[in-house]
């Protein structure tokens, strides 16, 4: 055997592998890089045209679809209802009336408003105020889900009506029962950080110069029914520019599912 040869192979298959190491560190080291570069060029690019946020939210890389099944309200649930007269407009919705109409105060109505659902609403500490609709003299509230809440659903909403001195005279309630995180294979998804649901609409020419993004969080909105009694939910951005518009951006596929001007959406549903 000739060693001398031998050696000479080795030595080449070792550069050969020391260059390919080489190689690939670079190209990692170079990736990482542009990655880290294009996250830049978009905060550079919002700075540029002056739009401005806060603090954004930390949320984990992966979150769950959820589903919520509609309830339907029993005769003995309603009956424990003090001081109301409840009816169904159909199993799952019903309206009540209170004997006397309760006035709103003039300070710190939003805590007024959450203790108001716990001691009226049946799962009421399980809302959360939304916004007061001028038009109609409504106060919406949203269910949740630990913590975060479902926007939109027609299934899991309070609509608290107001009579002309802005005194509590009625509501309706809708409500999803048995809500939990989907634990299908898949069911996990990979979410949107926040600056990226930002990018999409800024992308889209929805973030104008001087702006500012007064609030960004993370909730649930409807996907696709499964039957007619059956929700199911995918993780939302919620975006709000200059305390006037709405946005939300579904945080899986980054697709903007509504957009709300002043509380009024696209199609013209107030809120």
């Amino acid at each position: 055997m000739d060693w001398s040869k031998t050696k000479t192979i080795f030595i080449l298959i070792f550069l050969v592998l020391d260059l390919f190491l080489v190689f690939q560190f670079i190209e990692k080291r170079t990736t990482s890089e542009l990655e880290f570069i294009t996250e830049s060029t978009i905060e550079e690019q919002l700075e540029e045209d002056g739009i401005s946020y806060g603090n954004l939210p930390i949320v984990g890389e992966q979150e769950p679809y959820i589903s919520g099944k509609r309830k339907k309200f029993l005769s003995h649930e309603l009956s424990q209802l003090n001081n109301q007269s409840v009816s169904h407009i159909s199993e799952d919705w019903i309206v009540s009336y209170f004997s006397e109409p309760i006035a709103l105060p003039k300070t710190n109505i939003e805590s007024f408003l959450s203790d108001f659902m716990k001691e009226n609403v049946i799962g009421g500490q399980s809302y959360r105020f939304w916004k007061w609709d001028k038009k109609d003299n409504d106060l919406i509230f949203f269910q949740t889900y630990q913590g975060k809440t479902l926007f939109f659903n027609e299934h899991a909403m309070v609509i608290v009506h107001l009579n002309e001195k802005n005194e509590i005279v009625s509501y309706e309630q809708t409500m999803l029962t048995s809500i939990e995180k989907m634990i299908e294979e898949g069911s996990n998804q990979e979410v949107l950080p926040p600056l990226k649901a930002i990018e999409v609409l800024y992308k889209k020419d929805y973030l104008t110069s001087g702006g500012h993004i007064t609030k960004v969080e993370l909730g649930y909105y409807k996907n696709v029914p499964i039957s007619g009694d059956v929700q199911i939910f995918a993780a939302t951005w919620h975006i709000v520019v200059d305390d006037e518009i709405d946005y939300f951006v579904n945080a899986i596929d980054g697709q903007i599912v509504e957009i709300l001007q002043d509380g009024v959406g696209e199609n013209g549903f107030a809120f």
